[in-house]
């Protein structure tokens, strides 16, 4: 699955999603679009027209992050396009 980081997702995250592509918001050259933009971009030119599905993590905290690391993982492997998941 491709995942695209925001600006807030502290960069260790990716270390520990190896069977995702994982790319941000900054490499894409997206770092100043806002939520909406950025979800319309994400939509058009990073997932070849499918829907985006949007996890939300609890926290930016990478410690705290770090904890939930198997949750997060699981979330990614079940979440389908166009899906809205918060973790807490």
């Amino acid at each position: 699955m491709r995942v695209l980081f925001d600006q807030g997702t502290p960069a260790p995250l990716r270390e520990h999603l190896p069977g995702h592509q994982v790319s941000t918001a900054f490499e894409m050259g997206w770092s100043r679009l806002k939520n909406g933009e950025l979800l319309a971009a994400a939509d058009r030119d990073y997932l070849t027209g499918r829907k985006t599905a949007i996890l939300v993590l609890a926290t930016t905290s990478w410690p705290k992050l770090r904890s939930g690391i198997a949750e997060i993982v699981a979330a990614l492997d079940q979440i389908g396009p166009g899906a809205y998941l918060e973790l807490s």
